[in-house]
């Protein structure tokens, strides 16, 4: 299962790269017809990741791994602290929301050995982790003792789910650009839905997971809630921090 990773991301045609930014964030903020549609069918993962704290004020501590435009956080109430990873600052800079949270990460490596969360939160981003094991594993020991990570995802990998990005935001990407969206979708989505939940079963003990669908090979997103990490496999897992240079 480890022998593929990290993987590489495939390139992206120059025509698709030029526009990649702007097509991204405004996919996100549900800009186009399609992506408006799509964003609103995926509430339903926003709605499960939030589930746990979404009709209380929340004491608790969240890290959100793929914060992108912020666009989680109207589902959940104000955090004792809210901290988020996300390489891209383009995507949030100008958020409205922004004054919510506490620290920016561009990388899960970057945030302190000491630190500990009660959540850990990510919609819509482990499909697009080429260091997948690293960050899961990272993800067990940044938990505090009753922590819990809490990812949904596409079914990535299923017919249903190809069969629904085709007829929706890939033809309206067609129409608009003459480009191909599968391209774009192989250089972003690089992990299936089997692929995260194989891992995140090798890390974590106890797992409950729900479908938007029938059954996670017949439906449209899948949500994960994962605790009590095996700790000696995240540490395994896990890259030592760099040495600091002598002064």
């Amino acid at each position: 299962m480890f022998d593929q990773f990290p993987k590489t991301r495939p390139p992206l045609p120059r025509e698709i790269e030029e526009i990649y930014t702007a097509c991204y964030k405004a996919n996100r903020q549900g800009q186009t017809p399609m992506s408006s549609v799509s964003n609103k069918l995926e509430s339903w993962l926003h709605k499960q990741v939030a589930k746990d704290i979404a009709k209380k004020r929340s004491q608790n501590t969240t890290l959100e791994i793929g914060a992108g435009t912020l666009n989680h956080l109207p589902f959940e109430p104000a955090a004792a602290a809210h901290d988020i990873v996300e390489p891209f600052k383009e995507l949030y800079e100008e958020s409205p929301l922004l004054g919510r949270i506490r620290n920016i990460y561009t990388d899960i490596a970057e945030i302190p050995e000491h630190y500990r969360y009660d959540r850990i939160t990510s919609v819509g981003t482990f499909e697009h982790i080429c260091n997948l094991p690293e960050v899961a594993a990272r993800c067990g020991l940044l938990l505090s003792p009753n922590g819990s990570l809490r990812i949904a995802i596409p079914s990535e990998g299923t017919f249903l789910y190809k069969l629904a990005w085709r007829l929706t935001t890939g033809l309206e990407f067609r129409m608009k650009y003459n480009l191909d969206y599968g391209l774009l979708m192989r250089h972003e989505h690089v992990n299936s839905a089997t692929e995260i939940e194989e891992l995140l079963r090798f890390f974590f003990t106890d797992i409950e997971s729900r479908v938007f669908g029938i059954s996670k090979s017949l439906s449209l997103f899948q949500f994960y809630s994962c605790q009590n990490p095996d700790l000696e496999k995240c540490r395994r897992f896990t890259p030592a921090p760099p040495e600091k240079s002598p002064t």
